[in-house]
């Protein structure tokens, strides 16, 4: 396969599979226009939560995907078929493509002191303000897109953590990117790495590894999570130590205990480097249907994104989530399968800010939020 590692794995070992490309993924979308914007959280879905007392799914009633059922609805939009749901969208191309659009403000309100929205010339700015006076300040477009985020302290000194309001003239538009797979030179085993079966210390510097490609220009954040082969660029950690039940988001609590270890890398690769962004990707198996997958998926991601902040104190704003549903299935069955039913992780920090160890400047005029 086009940039599989030189090292093939054992034939034997199922959780070693080479990453995929799911066939749908292989051309452009049908309608390449901007994805819909993910659902804004109702304000009283975004009141601060104490301590202690964390919830995963948002606005959602029930921790299965059959509970849902009753919450969605559909609706054809811009020529795609689009399915809302409380605290997401999924939406088909006319091609068959699926996509999940969640919210990442919904795990900011952990912990908060405070939370405003504002809304500045067509600007949207909800900032979070925890008990030391740090604030979360997450700035989205007219058009419901994230374009800043950025974390202020109490003496108000400013990170940049997200920027998607700086276009790179060679983006093409849209937010699918059509590249070649990756010519992956280092070990499999260091390409996609076992979290069950890796020190702690490669865990980390898997977090904090280059890209095993050079990147020739910054990505939005849209670009990585609906463009496979950019993804792709970056190393990536199977937390298979944690798995999900069938049609389930809830991490059950003996497994909860398992993340120690990506938590520990990932606090210290955040102390290393304030603006590092991490990503972590939800999977279901091929049970059931697309658009109950990407959804199931979707939360799956968000409730590790969840459990890391709650539990073992990651600061949400450098995670982000996304589901991919069953499109890439690390064991290659129609039937249940605990191996699919996993999160993975990576580093997407040298994409969004392409490869420089900090962000360029914004463009002139564009001020952050005050």
């Amino acid at each position: 396969m086009p940039g599989a590692p030189n090292a093939a794995p054992p034939p034997s070992r199922v959780q070693n599979a080479p990453p995929t490309v799911a066939p749908a993924f292989r051309t452009a979308p049908t309608v390449q226009a901007p994805l819909p914007a993910p659902p804004p959280p109702r304000r009283e879905n975004l009141t601060p939560l104490a301590v202690g007392a964390g919830v995963v799914a948002g606005a959602v009633i029930g921790a299965t995907i059959a509970d849902l059922h009753n919450q969605r609805r559909e609706a054809v939009e811009g020529g795609r078929t689009v399915y809302h749901e409380p605290d997401r969208i999924i939406i088909r191309d006319p091609s068959g493509q699926t996509y999940v659009r969640g919210n990442d403000l919904y795990r900011f309100r952990y912990g908060a002191r405070d939370i405003r929205t504002e809304t500045l010339g067509g600007e949207t700015r909800t900032v979070v303000v925890r008990p030391d006076g740090t604030e979360v300040i997450t700035v989205v477009g007219a058009d419901g897109r994230l374009l800043r985020r950025i974390r202020r302290d109490s003496y108000g000194r400013e990170v940049i953590i997200i920027d998607n309001s700086y276009r790179d003239p060679r983006a093409v538009g849209g937010f699918y990117v059509d590249l070649p797979p990756p010519v992956v030179s280092i070990p499999y085993d260091r390409y996609i790495v076992s979290a069950e079966e890796a020190p702690p210390e490669v865990i980390y510097e898997t977090m904090v590894a280059p890209p095993v490609e050079r990147i020739d220009r910054r990505y939005t954040l849209d670009e990585i999570r609906y463009s496979p082969t950019v993804r792709q660029r970056m190393p990536s950690i199977d937390v298979n130590t944690i798995n999900f039940a069938t049609g389930s988001w809830e991490i059950p609590p003996d497994q909860a205990a398992k993340l120690q270890v990506i938590a520990d890398g990932l606090n210290r690769a955040i102390q290393q480097n304030p603006r590092a962004v991490f990503l972590i990707e939800g999977h279901t198996d091929a049970v059931g249907n697309d658009v109950d997958n990407l959804s199931l998926s979707d939360r799956r991601a968000e409730s590790a994104a969840t459990l890391l902040t709650q539990q073992f104190n990651v600061p949400a704003e450098n995670l982000t989530s996304q589901g991919y549903g069953e499109q890439y299935l690390k064991e290659q069955t129609d039937g249940p399968s605990a191996i699919n039913r996993r999160v993975t992780i990576r580093n997407i920090t040298p994409l969004l800010n392409g490869g420089q160890a900090s962000l360029p400047p914004p463009p002139p005029g564009t001020a952050p939020p005050r």
